[in-house]
């Protein structure tokens, strides 16, 4: 991948990420779809290594996140009138953890918007569901909110590279955080 994408501009984190996300969906475009800040990603780095929760929207994007526990309450929600199944299993994960976790979505454009509702207080938000209805939208919102988070900016998104993101993040070594 390295003979074909230059990484070696990126700071350390942010180069783990790209790297990983690319890796996971052969698609050099990441590159520059995604957004994200340094400083965000340590932060984010320490409170994972630390032991914040990790929560998701899919079992399929906890499937991919390895050597780490992680909540997903989709089994346990129901949908309602103006309310998908998606967004109360967040609402549901969010009374479990509570503030400070990391949240992992890559499939459900409702899940992320219904994150942003609710005063989580996240180490980090990786944004990134896929699709042609909601996808770029929500994940417009979560840049503009403010909170810490790792989003792209096209359509493209998705389980393997939500996880593959958070994966960057645990497999990446706290004693390089300051080469």
């Amino acid at each position: 991948m390295r003979a074909r994408l230059d990484t070696s501009h990126f700071a350390p984190l942010t180069r783990a990420v790209v790297e990983r996300v690319v890796h996971s969906a052969a698609d050099l475009g990441y590159a520059t779809d995604l957004v994200m800040d340094e400083d965000c990603l340590v932060k984010a780095h320490a409170a994972l290594h630390a032991g914040a929760p990790v929560v998701t929207d899919v079992e399929m994007v906890a499937a991919g996140i390895t050597r780490r526990e992680t909540v997903c309450r989709l089994r346990d929600a129901e949908s309602g009138p103006g309310l998908t199944r998606s967004a109360h299993a967040i609402r549901l994960a969010y009374e479990q953890v509570g503030p400070g976790a990391l949240w992992v979505i890559g499939n459900a454009p409702t899940a992320l918007e219904e994150l942003l509702t609710l005063d989580a207080a996240p180490a980090l938000v990786i944004g990134l569901p896929v699709g042609f209805v909601g996808a770029v939208e929500s994940k417009q919102a979560l840049r503009e909110s403010g909170l810490p988070a790792i989003s792209n900016v096209s359509e493209k998104g998705g389980s393997a590279v939500a996880s593959a993101a958070l994966n960057a993040l645990l497999y990446h070594p706290l004693a390089k955080e300051n080469q």
